[in-house]
């Protein structure tokens, strides 16, 4: 069993205005464009923003973070997106300065996606393969399903929640991530205090 790869939180200030739903996908374009070398690692992801909802969109609150889950390696390098301008479905983000966050082990984490199949008792049983895989032990909550789509392209799935983690593996759970698609926010486990708030 390989461990994977030690990762890392890059924190950036960010302001800007209201995003669609469909943010994730424009916002990885606009990244990218920026940082080239994100495309290079798979293991990349872009933490959801933390917004609240309106009828227009979603809205960016004044103290707003944009979160990337990198290889510590790539931590150095990301300081090029300090001090951009992004444009994202018509709306001007800016990105300001950034700091390095170190990923703590907790005994509950949640992913507002986890990419997998509608079947809900196929999904948990390839996440409970995929843990074994890693040799993690927790129990699961599954949340609903629910599809983020735009850019001519979409990608569905479950919340998810792990608890009675150990610190082991709970890093484990968020250095690897669960199913793909983690540039746009899918699969990547944060520290979740309340389990019966699922979404």
């Amino acid at each position: 069993m390989t461990s994977p790869a030690e990762m890392i939180d890059v924190v950036f200030e960010i302001g800007g205005g209201t995003l669609p739903f469909s943010y994730p996908f424009q916002l990885w374009e606009e990244l990218t464009r920026l940082m080239p070398l994100l495309c290079e690692h798979e293991q990349v992801g872009v933490i959801p923003l933390r917004m609240a909802h309106s009828n227009e969109g979603m809205l960016l609150p004044k103290r707003a973070k944009l979160v990337l889950r990198l290889p510590k390696e790539l931590a150095a390098a990301s300081a090029v997106l300090e001090q951009q301008q992004l444009s994202v479905a018509g709306c001007e983000l800016f990105l300001g300065s950034s700091k390095t966050r170190t990923i703590q082990h907790y005994p509950t984490l949640h992913a507002q996606l986890v990419t997998g199949t509608e079947n809900e008792i196929a999904f948990m049983a390839e996440v409970e393969s995929a843990l074994s895989a890693m040799g993690v032990r927790a129990n699961l909550i599954c949340g609903r399903f629910h599809t983020l789509a735009g850019n001519n392209r979409s990608v569905s799935g479950y919340s998810l929640v792990l608890h009675d983690l150990a610190p082991e593996g709970s890093l484990r759970v968020q250095y690897a991530g669960l199913g793909k698609e983690r540039q746009f926010g899918c699969g990547i486990f944060e520290p979740h205090k309340v389990i019966s708030s699922l979404e």
